[in-house]
């Protein structure tokens, strides 16, 4: 079976941007910025052989604050400068109550399926306690970025980094280990 790091995208892979008051998802491509040491970091978790998933919800398009082509747009840059496999969305709101709207862990078991993914070998990387739920529930050790930001929901990760090259250099010691603890 195939290991996997999964990431969010906003907060874990790129920039987040103010919005009254708070952090949210890039809605302008203008605005999208990859964070320091992303990319190093996903390198060096492909070269261990690991594939690289990112999981993203993207309520922005549901209210109609930007548009399906921005996002395509905003992934088709991490997509030619990452080395990602794919990437996940889930575009509704959570009053839509769909299976991949984090923290329902769809997008993962989808892609869990779709690429033989054995979930209990892998990670799952996000600054939301939406994220760190969905990796729970997919059976994947949890890893949660801390930027200080209230989290209106519980917070229960496995362990707490600063970034994803923090991530990527816990999961990189992890990697000879038969079980996660």
């Amino acid at each position: 079976m195939v290991r996997c790091v999964f990431l969010d995208r906003d907060g874990v892979i790129n920039a987040n941007v103010e919005r009254d008051g708070c952090a949210v998802a890039p809605t302008r491509l203008e605005d999208f910025r990859f964070l320091p040491g992303a990319h190093q970091a996903i390198r060096r978790l492909k070269s261990a052989g690991f594939k690289i998933i990112v999981i993203t919800n993207q309520p922005d398009l549901a209210t109609g604050r930007t548009d399906a082509a921005t996002v395509e747009a905003m992934h088709a840059k991490i997509r030619d400068e990452l080395e990602v496999d794919d990437i996940k969305i889930c575009g509704h709101l959570d009053a839509d109550d769909c299976h991949c709207r984090k923290p329902k862990p769809g997008m993962l078991l989808d892609a869990a399926a779709e690429w033989g993914i054995d979930l209990s070998k892998s990670y799952l990387v996000g600054d939301r306690w939406k994220d760190v739920e969905a990796g729970r529930a997919a059976g994947c050790l949890t890893l949660f970025v801390d930027h200080g930001a209230a989290q209106d929901g519980p917070l229960r990760p496995d362990k707490i980094i600063g970034s994803l090259a923090e991530a990527a250099a816990f999961i990189l010691g992890e990697k000879h280990r038969g079980d996660f603890p």
